[in-house]
C-alpha cells in the first residue's frame, strides 16, 4: 500500500498537526509512506530542513516554499500559494496508485489534492483538523456571506465530495459537513491525540519550571500555545481581574501567537500582577510545561464550533489536569469535559462564572486531583495515540482493497466513530 500524506509540517517539527501526522506515517511501517512537507519549521520560517529524508522507513519530500513566515496575513498567503503549487506537482509524481491523506494547513489544500487525485488515479482521504473559508470568515479575515466566501465553499465542497473518505475530529464537524452536502458515508469521525508517553501527569515538588517561574503553592490556571484569532483571551482577564486579591491563584499563559500582544498590554493596563505569560518551551520539557498549571483553560470563539477542535484538551488530559472550556456551553470541547467529568464548561464572555470555578478548585485540591485523575483515564481510554492510529491504519486498509459501495466502516472504526 502506498500512502501520501500532505502536511505543510512534518517531524521533526512539534506543532501539533505535525506531531499527529508523524505518529501515524511512523505507524505504518512495512508500507510504501511518503509525506509531501515544507522546509520549515511551524515558529521558524527561515528553518532549511533537507529537501529529503527517511525517518523509520517514511520518505520526506520537502517543497521549496516562500519564506514570509506567520505573523502577517498577506505573507502567509504568500507561503500557503507557494505550497499549493510545489505539493502539488510533488503529488503528480508521487500518488499515482495510491491513497492520498491531505491535511488542511495549508487551507484549502484538498482542493488541489482532488484535481491531482482525479488526474493520478488516486484515492483521496481528506483529513479535516480545520474547516476553511468557515474559519476566515467567522475570525473576519474575509466577509461571511460574501463572493470569495461563497466561492471557496463551493471550491471546498466539491474537494470533499470528490474524496473517498473525510476524517474529522469531532461530531461538531460531522454534522456541519452533512449539513454541506457530504454524504455520511464519506465521513469517519477520528479523535485527535496527545503523546501519552512523554506528557504524563508531574507533581508540583518535581516540576522544575514550577520551582524557575516562582509559582510555589499557588492554584496554577494555565493557557498553553497558540494564542491565535480562534481563541477569546477577554473572559480569561475578567476572572484575573476578580481574583488578583487571591495571592493563591495565578494565570500563567505559554505560548504566542496573534493575540499575546493584546494580552501583554491588557494585563499591564489592569496592573494584574497574578498573570504571567512565558514564551513557547523547548520540546524535551513539555511534560514539565503542561504540567505547571494545575487547571487548563480551552478556549474557543463559539462562532466557531464545528469548524476548528482545540487540541490543546488532549494534552491537558494527557497532563492528568482539569480543563475548563470557555465557549459554547454545547461545543466539542464543552462535550468531551461534560462526557469524561473531568472539568467545567463556562460561557464565551462569562468571566465571574470562571472565576467562580477556579475558586473552586483553588479551594479544594482534593477535587482539583480528582477531576485531574479523570482526565488522564479519559486519555488512556479515549485519546491514545494508539487507539486513534489503529483506527487509522484500518480505515485506510479498507481504502487500499477495492473501492466498496457503500464504504461500510470496519467493526474498529465503527467503535471509534461511536
Amino acid at each position: 500500500m502506498r500512502v501520501v500524506f500532505v502536511n505543510r509540517y512534518f517531524h521533526p517539527d512539534h506543532s501539533a498537526t505535525s506531531r499527529m501526522v508523524s505518529d501515524l506515517a511512523f505507524s505504518l511501517a512495512g508500507h510504501d509512506v511518503h509525506v509531501v512537507t515544507s522546509r520549515q519549521r511551524y515558529g521558524d520560517a527561515a528553518s532549511d530542513l533537507p529537501a529529503a529524508e527517511e525517518f523509520r522507513s517514511v520518505v520526506v519530500h520537502r517543497v521549496p516554499t516562500t519564506r514570509f513566515g506567520r505573523r502577517r496575513l498577506a505573507g502567509r498567503f504568500l507561503d500557503y500559494a507557494s505550497f499549493y503549487v510545489t505539493a502539488s506537482l510533488a503529488l503528480l509524481r508521487l500518488a499515482r496508485g495510491g491513497v492520498v491523506v491531505a491535511c488542511t494547513d495549508p487551507p484549502m489544500f484538498s482542493v488541489c489534492a482532488a484535481i491531482a487525485c482525479r488526474l493520478t488515479g488516486a484515492r483521496l482521504i481528506n483529513w479535516l483538523h480545520d474547516l476553511f473559508p468557515e474559519v476566515a470568515a467567522g475570525v473576519g479575515v474575509i466577509r461571511a456571506g460574501g463572493l470569495p466566501d461563497r466561492a471557496l465553499r463551493r471550491w471546498r465542497d466539491w474537494s470533499l465530495s470528490a474524496a473517498a473518505l473525510n476524517v474529522v475530529p469531532g461530531g461538531r464537524m460531522a454534522q456541519h459537513l452533512r449539513e454541506r452536502g457530504v454524504e455520511p458515508t464519506a465521513i469517519r469521525v477520528i479523535p485527535n491525540w496527545a503523546d501519552g508517553d512523554r506528557i504524563r501527569p508531574v507533581p508540583r515538588e518535581a516540576n522544575a519550571l514550577r520551582r524557575r517561574w516562582g509559582l510555589g503553592d499557588a492554584m496554577v490556571v494555565g493557557y498553553s500555545g497558540n494564542m491565535g484569532r480562534a481563541h477569546e483571551f477577554s473572559t480569561l482577564l475578567e476572572a484575573a481581574t476578580l481574583l488578583r486579591h487571591r495571592t493563591d491563584i495565578r494565570f500563567l499563559l505559554i505560548g504566542d501567537g496573534h493575540h499575546r500582544p493584546w494580552i501583554e498590554a491588557e494585563a499591564r493596563r489592569r496592573g494584574l500582577e497574578n498573570v504571567m505569560l512565558q514564551p513557547l518551551q523547548d520540546d524535551t520539557l513539555l511534560a514539565d510545561s503542561l504540567g505547571t498549571a494545575d487547571a487548563h483553560l480551552v478556549s474557543l470563539r463559539p462562532k466557531l464550533e464545528g469548524f476548528v477542535v482545540p487540541s490543546k484538551f488532549y494534552a491537558a488530559a494527557a497532563a492528568g489536569r482539569p480543563v475548563l472550556a470557555v465557549g459554547d456551553g454545547d461545543g466539542e470541547i464543552a462535550r468531551l469535559v461534560m462526557a469524561n467529568a473531568c472539568g467545567a464548561s463556562v460561557p464565551h464572555g462569562d468571566g465571574p462564572a470562571l472565576a467562580r470555578e477556579i475558586a473552586r478548585l483553588a479551594d479544594d485540591p482534593g477535587l482539583c486531583r480528582a477531576l485531574g485523575g479523570r482526565a488522564r483515564h479519559a486519555f488512556e481510554t479515549r485519546f491514545h495515540p494508539q487507539a486513534a492510529t489503529t483506527a487509522w491504519v484500518d480505515l485506510l486498509a479498507t481504502m487500499a482493497g477495492p473501492p466498496s459501495p457503500d464504504r461500510r466502516p470496519s467493526p474498529a472504526l465503527a467503535a471509534i466513530d461511536g
